[in-house]
């Protein structure tokens, strides 16, 4: 500015007339600020990432043309921006999951989150861990999660032990006047708004930066009836006792507390609400990250009623629009606050979809398509999953990506893209694909990766190869687990190029390259932490 205002002292008019001399000049000034403000930093993009629950690769409309399920925002995306066909999250089942996309690390490194855990459940992350969202809080973003949880937080109680729910009354020792003691904000988020885990488990409450909104305590079958006149049980009944509400396949939720205003049908509808509401906070001066980690379309399965029978899966699959609609939804508001175009959006799940062969049957719809297994299995099905990636400054042409990549690989392609060092100790299991970003559909982001089943089965995927350390699904698909027979394999293994539906165990033929994934699976698990 003090360059211009020489060069505008040189004009003539500024000799007889200053006051106008410097109203223009100054005019010229606000119009040189705003065009800078409006310049877009593409080097530095808010992020955002929608974090399905429990929904399958096979879902999406563009990625499987069988699919029974419209989602056009999700095709949209998907043909603006780069899709991976080979994404897979670190784990099939939920939390180790999402430890796994936060903190760039195998779940199994530490113990505590390598399980499915409840809503009452300490901390998984460990102290000082730095999470995606504490690098690019280094980075200067301004950081929020708006969703679910489901890594463990360290609640107050009134008896000043761990808190702990007692299932036959439906209770818990929790007081909810007190802030919790660790939870999104001591990992770097600047704002929460969060439902503690699944909106299976309890208990049913949001909080707010540590805080319970509404701590006005009710059951939740003072508001909701244990059975409506026309249920029937289906196969997951097994999931939830008698003290549960059940009222149809997929529409049910366990006994607990709940604020007396939470509603169990319109949890989603307000996470996206709380998202939108911190995108029209923001402006261009600083970058943001958004984590929407949604609670549908795990169960309960309560699509809205606008999309309710519009799918050809049933329940689920109409939630399943509910969520493309939330993609929609996020879309729309970052274009009417004009962060669309320097916004870079990842959109991914979870797991696997939990959806067993019985449903693939009943509605001809593969969620998992392509894939043998469904959550929690150790095979595709359980931790194969939609990975999308939209940026419209940064991200040119749409194209699709088929090498392997992890969703703990997120966290130092996003470390890498803002120019921040991840600490030694850090991330130790992420991979950075930025190449990929930049259009190099050849770059090779990693060629092994290691899989854990909700049963604690582990296997090894290393270039063309699957070995599973086990015998049977290791997670909800029956047979779970399988004694070896005499003399027969203790294992299995899978060329995935020649059999993707891991449908031909060659354990016994392949000794050597058995002995080989083995030793390698071991080395990895055994890195120092």
């Amino acid at each position: 500015m003090l360059k211009l205002f020489t060069h505008f002292k040189k004009f003539p008019f500024c000799k007889t007339n200053n006051l106008i001399g410097l109203a223009l000049l100054l005019g010229i000034c606000v119009l040189v600020g705003f065009s800078f403000k409006a310049s877009p930093k593409t080097e530095r993009p808010n992020i955002v990432i929608i974090f399905a629950d429990d929904m399958g690769y096979g879902d999406i409309s563009a990625l499987n043309p069988l699919s029974k399920i419209n989602t056009p925002a999700l095709d949209d995306l998907l043909k603006r921006g780069i899709s991976f066909q080979n994404a897979h999250a670190s784990a099939s089942v939920c939390t180790p999951s999402r430890y796994g996309l936060l903190t760039g690390r195998y779940a199994f490194r530490t113990p505590k989150a390598s399980r499915g855990i409840g809503g009452f459940t300490p901390s998984v992350i460990e102290k000082d861990r730095l999470t995606i969202a504490g690098i690019l809080k280094k980075a200067g973003y301004t950081t929020a999660i708006t969703g679910k949880w489901h890594l463990g937080l360290d609640w107050g109680t009134k008896d000043h032990k761990e808190a702990q729910l007692n299932s036959n009354t439906g209770y818990s020792n929790v007081d909810y006047t007190l802030p919790v003691q660790s939870g999104p904000n001591d990992f770097g988020f600047d704002y929460s708004f969060i439902h503690p885990a699944s909106l299976d488990i309890p208990p049913y409450f949001f909080l707010e930066n540590g805080k319970v909104i509404d701590q006005e305590v009710v059951l939740t079958t003072d508001v909701y009836p244990i059975r409506k006149e026309d249920t029937k049980f289906s196969w997951d009944k097994k999931h939830s006792d008698d003290k549960a509400v059940y009222w149809e396949k997929g529409v049910w939720w366990r006994l607990g507390e709940m604020s007396a205003s939470f509603s169990v049908e319109e949890c989603l509808e307000t996470i996206v609400n709380q998202g939108e509401q911190f995108i029209g906070q923001q402006s261009t001066d600083k970058p943001f990250f958004l984590y929407m980690p949604l609670t549908g379309p795990h169960t309960p399965w309560l699509p809205s009623e606008e999309n309710k029978g519009k799918s050809g899966a049933g329940l689920y699959g109409d939630f399943v629009m509910d969520i493309d609609q939330a993609v929609a939804r996020i879309k729309t508001k970052l274009e009417a606050e004009g962060l669309l175009d320097n916004t870079l959006i990842i959109f991914s799940s979870d797991n696997g979809a939990y959806w067993p062969a019985e449903e693939i049957l009943l509605h001809g719809h593969d969620s998992n398509k392509g894939s043998r297994g469904q959550k929690g299995d150790v095979w595709n099905g359980g931790h194969r999953v939609p990975l999308i990636v939209s940026w419209p400054d940064g991200i040119k042409k749409s194209n699709t990506y088929e090498g392997l990549v992890s969703l703990t690989d997120i966290y130092a392609t996003m470390a890498t893209m803002v120019g921040v060092e991840i600490p030694v100790g850090e991330a130790i299991d992420s991979k950075a694909f930025n190449p990929v970003l930049a259009g190099d559909m050849s770059f090779q982001t990693r060629d092994n990766m290691i899989h854990q089943s909700s049963g604690g089965m582990y296997a090894i995927t290393s270039v063309d190869w699957k070995y599973i350390d086990g015998l049977g699904s290791g997670g909800f698909t029956f047979p779970a687990n399988l004694t070896p027979e005499n003399n027969g394999p203790t294992g299995q293994l899978y060329q995935l190029g020649k059999d993707p539906l891991e449908s031909e165990n060659l354990f016994s033929g392949f000794p050597e390259k058995v002995n080989a994934l083995k030793q390698q699976l071991e080395d990895i698990k055994n890195i120092e932490k």
